[in-house]
């Protein structure tokens, strides 16, 4: 059973990360532990990590590359709030890879991919159906993704994404994949996620791949 696919994740910190990391890096992550739960070839969020020695919970959003327990790997910081209003996704994966499926909407797509994680906690047995939401959005052209249970929460996640404020959340991504269009195939083991603010909701996004 592989740990997960890919290094998007969405993290939620167990305890406080410093304001200094609100936007910039990079910051140092390790992949720690898996929840439990599969899908039959690869175990779903939530996942726990550390970011710079400090505790935090991670959730998938890129199906594309890989990460093993202990991994660890340097990411730069982007808030996403900060990233919508001054248009500027250029170091986040799937924001600054011309060759992304939703390169041209980059930010409607993270804030729903943020509003999905923010469900994790209390709908504990829709694990993979979130995951596979997750990865759908962010990789439409992979259908084996497009169940029946992800479209509910793509549905939801299209109306209420405006929902969530994205000052909360931080878009981590691997240092070695912004602007690289290898990241999209395969060629980039760490590439990107979100961190939601401890300080305000305590939430992170990341890669999230074993």
């Amino acid at each position: 059973m592989k740990v997960a696919r890919s290094l998007g994740f969405l993290l939620a910190a167990l305890i406080l990360i410093p304001m200094a990391h609100a936007d910039g890096g990079p910051v140092t992550m390790v992949f720690k532990s898996v929840n439990g739960v599969n899908d039959g070839q690869y175990y779903v969020s939530p996942y726990s990590g550390t970011m710079n020695g400090q505790t935090v919970t991670l959730f998938c959003d890129d199906v594309l590359n890989d990460v093993n327990f202990g991994q660890t790997w340097q990411a730069n910081v982007t808030n996403l709030g900060a990233a919508i209003q001054n248009n500027n996704f250029s170091q986040t994966r799937y924001g600054g890879v011309p060759s992304s499926l939703v390169y041209g909407n980059a930010a409607q797509t993270y804030q729903e991919a943020a509003w999905l994680t923010t469900q994790f906690g209390s709908n504990s047995s829709n694990y993979k159906d979130l995951q596979y939401a997750l990865w759908f959005l962010m990789n439409p052209n992979l259908t084996k993704y497009d169940t029946a249970g992800a479209q509910v929460w793509l549905h939801m996640a299209g109306k209420d994404y405006a929902s969530i404020d994205p000052n909360d959340f931080l878009i981590i991504t691997n240092t070695s994949s912004a602007n690289n269009p290898l990241a999209l195939t395969g060629g980039c083991r760490n590439s990107s996620s979100l961190h939601r603010n401890p300080e305000r909701l305590r939430w992170l996004l990341a890669p999230c791949s074993l």
